[in-house]
């Protein structure tokens, strides 16, 4: 908003248990920022917003994204992140017909496309598509109606791969806020296997630089990959994270390892992902901007400063904002 006051957006979502209102409360006056309140499941309802709105653009980040849920109920996965997907693509392509030029749809999708790597090699944008979740095979066929809509219909698009994301905000389900919150109240820290799995993670705000970049340099058709250049095991993660807490807390060293709880492994887990992030940083001049240390102790100042926030989300207090913000709108 800030950056570019010229262009109107509008910020659609469905408000399910991970959506926040709660979270956009520094842009949400700003004079060329909407809300939108909608399912992309609904493909009527869809056709209904393109047609008001007239949208040049669609960065489409709209997910289920947590590979435990998928596993539990592959249902919700495959409507929203299919379904979803193509819903949005049927309205780009009714409303954007005879009049592609100046369009583009960006498609934000996951390293876990590209299935698991041994213990050398890297993803690139060539490598070949291998789920092994549903929410990775989820992902993996939005990816495919993209670029089957791009060269059936025209459409412009592009889109971009990434890896674990860390930072600010991030729902407490996923590895990093959940230990820090569970650290902070003396629960058991929950590492699946023997926590050997590896992931190379990026700062959400590197992540959000690179989109940025894409939509507005990125060639269309084309897919990028997005990386830290980052790698850790789980279990390593972890222990660093326990060790930077108890600093922090004014704990006795070794305090908060010994909530490290080793709990039967995920199903189907993959061992580990790695990208190669060469071609966005050769061809769009993308590249990492902050070191994992300064970026992972950020994340941790981030939570313990915002414990009410942390507390609010853990307890579906969240959940209330809505409607007392936009109850009467």
């Amino acid at each position: 908003m800030n950056s570019y006051p010229e262009y109107q957006i509008y910020n659609l979502d469905k408000l399910t248990y991970a959506g926040n209102l709660e979270n956009l409360k520094d842009v949400e006056s700003k004079p060329n920022y909407h809300f939108i309140k909608g399912d992309i499941t609904d493909k009527d309802e869809m056709q209904n917003i393109f047609k008001s709105h007239f949208f040049d653009a669609v960065i489409h980040l709209a997910a289920e994204s947590h590979v435990d849920r998928s596993i539990s109920g592959p249902d919700e996965f495959v409507l929203t992140n299919v379904v979803g997907t193509v819903n949005l693509l049927n309205a780009a392509r009714t409303h954007w017909a005879g009049k592609m030029e100046g369009k583009l749809f960006y498609h934000v999708s996951t390293d876990e496309v590209y299935g698991s790597l041994g213990p050398k090699g890297a993803f690139t944008e060539f490598t070949a598509y291998d789920p092994r979740s549903p929410y990775s095979a989820s992902k993996a066929s939005s990816d495919h109606f993209v670029r089957a809509f791009h060269h059936t219909y025209g459409i412009p698009v592009v889109l971009s791969n990434c890896s674990n994301n860390y930072g600010s905000y991030q729902f407490p389900e996923k590895l990093i806020p959940l230990m820090i919150h569970n650290i902070k109240y003396e629960k058991p820290l929950p590492v699946y296997g023997k926590g050997l799995n590896v992931r190379d993670w990026l700062w959400v705000e590197d992540h959000a630089r690179a989109i940025d970049t894409i939509f507005h340099k990125g060639k269309q058709g084309e897919t990028y990959n997005i990386g830290g250049n980052n790698e850790w095991t789980n279990i390593d993660l972890v222990r660093r994270l326990c060790g930077i807490m108890d600093t922090k807390l004014g704990r006795e060293a070794g305090t908060s390892e010994k909530l490290i709880t080793y709990v039967q492994d995920r199903a189907g887990h993959d061992m580990r992902y790695a990208i190669d992030a060469s071609k966005i940083k050769a061809e769009l001049g993308w590249e990492p901007s902050i070191e994992f240390d300064k970026g992972f102790e950020t994340t941790i100042d981030w939570y313990l400063e915002h414990s009410d926030w942390l507390n609010h989300v853990t307890s579906g207090a969240y959940l209330n904002y809505y409607s007392e913000q936009y109850a009467d709108r």
